[in-house]
C-alpha cells in the first residue's frame, strides 16, 4: 500500500485525510471547529494559532485510530484558501489575524487602486479585475487603519503557505495564491514590481513562488516525531482549496464544471488553455497544462448557516428542514432571495452588494424561506455558467461536492434549476482528497490514469426534471431583475 496525507486548512476547522494512492481506501478526520472573526461588517478573519492546534488535532485522531497508517505515509500536501492574507514578522510569526479572502472592508481602497491605476491593464497581466479578494487592497487597509502592524511586516504568505513553512522550515506561496493575489504577473511568472512600489508596498514582501506539485521541503523532525510520521519525507507546495476539490472530483477535461457547495459556493471550468473573463477568477489546475475558470460566491453554505441560527437551529436540523421544504413547491411559493450577505465577489464584483429576500407574505413558513435560500445559491451558480457560455465555452460534465451536495433537496433544485444531469458525491472528503493526490502525484506515486479511478465514494446522478423548467427560469429572471433594479440603492 501507498499512503499519503492531505490536510485541508479549512474555514471553520481544519481536516486531515491519508489515502492509499493505489486502492483508493482512505482514512479522514477533523479537528474541533474555531471561530470565523466578522466583529465588523464584511469583515472576515481567522487566527492562525486555531489552523496549528487543528491540524494538531486531526493528524492526532488519524494517528490514534490509525498509527501504522499514519507512520506509512511517504508524502505530504496541504491545501487550503485563496488568497487568505497572513502578515508575518521578522521571526515568521504572524502579525495580527489572517484576513480572508471572503473579507469584504476594502471598497474605499478598491476606489483608490483604481482612482490610481488602469485597471484594464492590470486584468490582462493577472487574468482577473481589481475585486475585494485581491490583497493589494487589503494591505492598503492595514497600511492605513494599523501602521503598527505595517511597520512589523516581513513577509505575505497564505493560509496553507503559512502551515506548510512551519512544516519545511522555509516559507514561499503557491502559485495559485500568486495568481488570486492580484499582484502577480501571471504570463511572465513575475510580481508586478511597478503595481506594488507605486502604492507603497514593499515587493520583498513577496517571496518565492511554487507549483502545486513541486516539492516544497521535506518534513522536519520535530513535527514527524510529534506526528508519529517520518522525518524527511517530500511536502508539496499544495494546492488552492477549491482547486483541490476540483482535482479530487475529477474535473480533468475541458468542459468539465464543480458547483462546489461549501462555506463559500464556487465553480470552476476546466480549458486546456489560458483564457481570462472580466466576471471572474483565472486559475491554474493542479494537473499541469490545464486551467480553470473561477467563478466564487461569498456566501453559499454559510447562508444557510446564517439561517439556522435565526431559527435557532444546528446542522441536526436540517434533514427535517431539507424534507419540509421539499413539500414546498419549487420556486418557494414566490420567495426570491438575492445571496449577497457578504457583499458578492463573481459575477457582479460588487463587495458593497447586500442581501434581499423578496415576495414574503405571511402565509409563508420557514420550509419556504429554506428552500428560497437553497435556491437562491443555485441561482448564483446559473448565473456564473451563464457567463461561461455566453462567452463560448460548452459544458459537458457537471459534477457536485462538498457539504451541500449532501442535501438530496439541494442537489435536485440544482439539476432542475440548471436544467443539466449531474453527478454529485454526497460524502466525497473534499479538498483534503485533493491534497492527498497532490502529494501522491507530486511524489511521482499516482498510478492512474484519471482521478475518478481512485474515487470509491458514493455517486449519485441527478437528471433535471422539464416540468420545473419554466418556474425557475421564471425565479431566475427575478433573481437576476431584482439586482439591477435595486443596486443603485446600494451605500
Amino acid at each position: 500500500m501507498n499512503w499519503v496525507m492531505g490536510i485541508d486548512i479549512g474555514t471553520t476547522a481544519v481536516k486531515a485525510l491519508i489515502l492509499d494512492v493505489e486502492s483508493g481506501r482512505y482514512m479522514a478526520a477533523s479537528s474541533e471547529e474555531y471561530p470565523l472573526y466578522s466583529e465588523y461588517a464584511g469583515w472576515a478573519e481567522a487566527n492562525p494559532d486555531d489552523w496549528i492546534q487543528g491540524m494538531n488535532e486531526a493528524v492526532g485522531s488519524l494517528l490514534s485510530a490509525y498509527p501504522q497508517e499514519v507512520k506509512s505515509v511517504s508524502s505530504v500536501a496541504v491545501c487550503g484558501m485563496v488568497p487568505a492574507l497572513v502578515l508575518l514578522d521578522k521571526d515568521n510569526r504572524p502579525v495580527r489575524r489572517s484576513i480572508q479572502q471572503s473579507d469584504g472592508r476594502t471598497a474605499q481602497e478598491l476606489n483608490d487602486v483604481r482612482e490610481l491605476m488602469d485597471v484594464e491593464a492590470l486584468y490582462r497581466r493577472t487574468g482577473s479585475m481589481l475585486n475585494q479578494q485581491h490583497v493589494v487592497p487589503k494591505l492598503l487597509w492595514i497600511k492605513k487603519h494599523e501602521p503598527q502592524n505595517w511597520r512589523r511586516t516581513r513577509r505575505i504568505v497564505g493560509s496553507y503557505d503559512y502551515i506548510r513553512g512551519l512544516l519545511v522550515g522555509k516559507f514561499a506561496v503557491e502559485s495559485n495564491w500568486a495568481v488570486e493575489s492580484g499582484c502577480f504577473d501571471i504570463l511572465d511568472k513575475t510580481w508586478m514590481d511597478g503595481y506594488l512600489q507605486k502604492l507603497g508596498i514593499p515587493t520583498e514582501w513577496f517571496g518565492h513562488v511554487g507549483e502545486s506539485l513541486d516539492v516544497a521541503g521535506y518534513l522536519n523532525h520535530q513535527v514527524a516525531e510529534h506526528w508519529g510520521m517520518q522525518a524527511e519525507i517530500p511536502v508539496m507546495y499544495g494546492s488552492a482549496d477549491h482547486v483541490a476539490s476540483a482535482l479530487a472530483a475529477g474535473v480533468e477535461k475541458p468542459g468539465d464544471l464543480l458547483i462546489k457547495f461549501g462555506g463559500a459556493g464556487d465553480i470552476l471550468y476546466c480549458t486546456d488553455d489560458p483564457v481570462f473573463h472580466p466576471q471572474l477568477y483565472f486559475d491554474k489546475h493542479d494537473l499541469p497544462e490545464k486551467y480553470l475558470l473561477n467563478g466564487c460566491m461569498a456566501a453559499s453554505g454559510s447562508l444557510v448557516r446564517w439561517f439556522l441560527e435565526r431559527i435557532k437551529a444546528d446542522d441536526s436540523l436540517l434533514p427535517q428542514l431539507d424534507h419540509e421544504a421539499s413539500k414546498v413547491s419549487p420556486g418557494s411559493d414566490g420567495i426570491v432571495i438575492l445571496p449577497y450577505f457578504l457583499g458578492e465577489k463573481t459575477p457582479i464584483l460588487n463587495p458593497s452588494a447586500r442581501g434581499i429576500v423578496f415576495g414574503l407574505m405571511l402565509h409563508h413558513t420557514d420550509a419556504h424561506l429554506f428552500r428560497a435560500v437553497l435556491e437562491s445559491v443555485i441561482y448564483g451558480f446559473r448565473h456564473h455558467i451563464d457567463v461561461i457560455t455566453e462567452a463560448g465555452h460548452s459544458i459537458n460534465r457537471v459534477f457536485a461536492t462538498n457539504g451541500g451536495a449532501k442535501s438530496a433537496l439541494w442537489r435536485q433544485i440544482a439539476a432542475d434549476t440548471l436544467q443539466r444531469p449531474i453527478l454529485a458525491f454526497p460524502h466525497h472528503p473534499g479538498s483534503a482528497m485533493g491534497a492527498a493526490i497532490v502529494a501522491a502525484m507530486g511524489a511521482g506515486q499516482f498510478p492512474h490514469q484519471s482521478v475518478l479511478e481512485v474515487l470509491e465514494t458514493e455517486r449519485v446522478w441527478h437528471e433535471p426534471n422539464p416540468a420545473t423548467k419554466e418556474i425557475y427560469d421564471r425565479g431566475y429572471f427575478k433573481y437576476r431583475t431584482l439586482y439591477e433594479r435595486t443596486k443603485d440603492l446600494l451605500d
